[in-house]
């Protein structure tokens, strides 16, 4: 079987980091989209049932081949999750598909699809991918098995953070972990790269462990003597190198970039946590200030691009104006004091710019103003009580690649407060159709949302060799009765591609496939497997642990879409 993994396409400044931190960085960004990179782990032949024939035969009704897909796709739904909340901020339940109106370039779009993301609807899916594994009936082991849907990069910027601010954030952060649902997966960074990250897991003790380890981390010490005036945030500059704070500040963009890079390889709503005290500029001049803002708006353009929300907190709590000015550090010199005050006070103002432009760019919360460091996080980092999943599909888009401005906002008299991403990135032209079609399966298979364009039921079902090896076996029935078919001469044709990917427990990509079968049916056949369904059988080699399967069937006739998410426990 030809199947296409391949590292997710990105933008943004590369990170000078050592070749063993970009070989995890490249494991943590496989995506759907070229040739399996797993050859030892590929799936085995596919058979079907209830027709199969050769694919050199131009006369069979049902045949299938490995190579990758060829349609053309015609519809691009745009989904938007919101999430609405009150003066308190609690989030609003009950509310319809009519309370909402949402806007693509300033036109109002009409809503399409509608769902409503709730503890109850959350449990029913896990009981739902639960029952996918073929069993008498399910081990207290398999119920742990549990589909992460919510990824949170927890990042610390350690660059900026002084040593006050990150003793509390660290107590912050450890209760913020004791709300977590099991869907729920988290990961620890930093923004110096001289932390040990923790990669996405929901075990709280590794957790703990790598948020104890949060240290501030300035990326340059001031040179001995140094005279240049030191603000409390912002890295330390020393006198003879103070010109080359714009070269820091790409380093620090850099590790997020890269941490943006990971997170976008997530299988799931993805959230970019960001715990800072807020930075000033400290540019010396026009030039820097605009590769600054340069670098801002990459990491915005890049989470839109990946459907990344950035979360920011300010670290520094509840203070009062002046709280930065070093009144300790006045000299005799009147001229050296006024610049200590102005630096001060510059950075005061500065420090939540960026924060506040990160969180209102991607369409994320600022939390600010407050000494509840660990309130804060828990409502920037948990899964909302309800939320609504709005979807829409543009009306004559064009593929030129550009940026849409979304906006969404409640009907009628409803004043709450909405929150929901600010854009997305209208397709490129591909003048390769197997490449727009990759794109498409490819986004679909890192949502954790199903879709029910046509009837898909999914199992699963584990078997061990006599060597010792197991072979997971994914059975897919698709409902042909709910497709399109075109008539020529006496057949009805279709094609469908079926596109499988394997996850650990914590949403790393294990190994996947893509089948492709050409449908020529008479009419006997059509009527037959509109009440039967058809049947595909793939296999793959897999070692003892816990998986989420999520399988995505796409057809060229109607461009429709059927998604299903499945758990299966191998045990040692």
């Amino acid at each position: 079987m030809t199947s296409y993994l391949r590292t997710r396409r990105s933008s943004g400044p590369r990170n000078p980091l050592s070749s063993s931190a970009l070989r995890c960085f490249a494991l943590a960004t496989l995506s759907l989209a070229l040739p399996l990179a797993v050859p030892a782990q590929a799936p085995s032949p596919v058979s079907q049932a209830p027709a199969t024939a050769p694919a050199s035969d131009s006369q069979s009704e049902i045949s299938m081949h490995d190579s990758e897909s060829t349609f053309q796709l015609h519809v691009n739904l745009v989904q938007v999750r919101v999430v609405v909340r009150d003066r308190s901020g609690k989030p609003v339940e009950n509310l319809h598909r009519e309370d909402f109106e949402i806007y693509d370039q300033g036109k109002l779009q009409a809503i399409t699809s509608f769902d409503v993301d709730t503890p109850e609807s959350r449990r029913e899916r896990a009981e739902a991918a639960l029952q996918t594994q073929a069993s008498a009936a399910p081990s207290p082991e398999d119920a742990k098995v549990s589909i992460p849907e919510r990824f949170v990069a927890l990042t610390f910027d350690d660059v900026h953070l002084a040593g006050d601010d990150a003793a509390r954030v660290r107590v912050a952060a450890s209760k913020f972990l004791q709300g977590l649902l099991p869907s729920d997966r988290v990961a620890v960074y930093c923004t110096s790269g001289q932390c040990t990250p923790q990669e996405f897991t929901s075990d709280s003790n590794l957790l703990n462990k790598a948020i104890a380890g949060i240290l501030p981390h300035p990326l340059l010490e001031p040179a001995t003597g140094a005279t240049a005036p030191q603000v409390s945030y912002g890295p330390p500059i020393a006198a003879a190198t103070f010109g080359a704070a714009a070269d820091f500040s790409s380093i620090f963009y850099a590790h997020l970039a890269e941490i943006l890079r990971r997170l976008a390889a997530m299988p799931g709503q993805r959230v970019l946590l960001l715990v800072s005290p807020g930075f000033g500029s400290n540019l010396q001049d026009a030039t820097d200030f605009a590769s600054a803002m340069s670098d801002s708006s990459g990491i915005i353009g890049s989470a839109n691009r990946f459907g990344i929300v950035i979360n920011t907190l300010d670290a520094r709590s509840l203070y009062a104006p002046g709280y930065l000015s070093p009144a300790n550090q006045f000299t005799a010199d009147p001229l050296a004091t006024s610049q200590v005050i102005n630096s001060s006070n510059s950075a005061e103002f500065e420090s939540p710019i960026v924060l506040r432009d990160f969180a209102v760019g991607t369409g994320g919360t600022f939390f600010k103003n407050s000494n509840d460091l660990a309130g804060g996080l828990t409502r920037l980092g948990s899964t909302p009580e309800v939320s609504y999943l709005l979807g829409f599909s543009p009306q004559n888009q064009k593929t030129n690649g550009q940026f849409h401005l979304l906006r969404v906002k409640l009907a009628g008299n409803l004043k709450y407060d909405v929150q929901a991403r600010r854009g997305y990135f209208a397709p490129s032209k591909v003048d390769d159709p197997k490449e727009q079609a990759r794109a498409e399966i490819e986004d679909a298979i890192y949502s954790q949302g199903e879709i029910q364009d046509f009837p898909l039921e999914l199992q699963t079902q584990y078997f061990t060799a006599e060597d010792a090896s197991v072979r997971l076996s994914v059975v897919s029935r698709l409902g042909v009765k709910g497709m399109r078919f075109r008539k020529a001469d006496d057949r009805n044709l279709n094609s469908v591609v079926i596109a499988t990917a394997i996850f650990d427990e914590n949403g790393g990509l294990v190994t996947g496939g893509v089948k492709n079968v050409d449908m020529r049916l008479l009419d006997a056949t059509l009527t037959r497997l509109s009440r039967s369904g058809l049947t595909v059988r793939s296999s793959f080699a897999l070692k003892p642990g816990k998986y989420i399967v999520r399988q995505v069937v796409r057809d060229s006739e109607g461009s429709q879409m059927a998604a299903r998410n499945g758990v299966v426990s191998i045990p040692l």
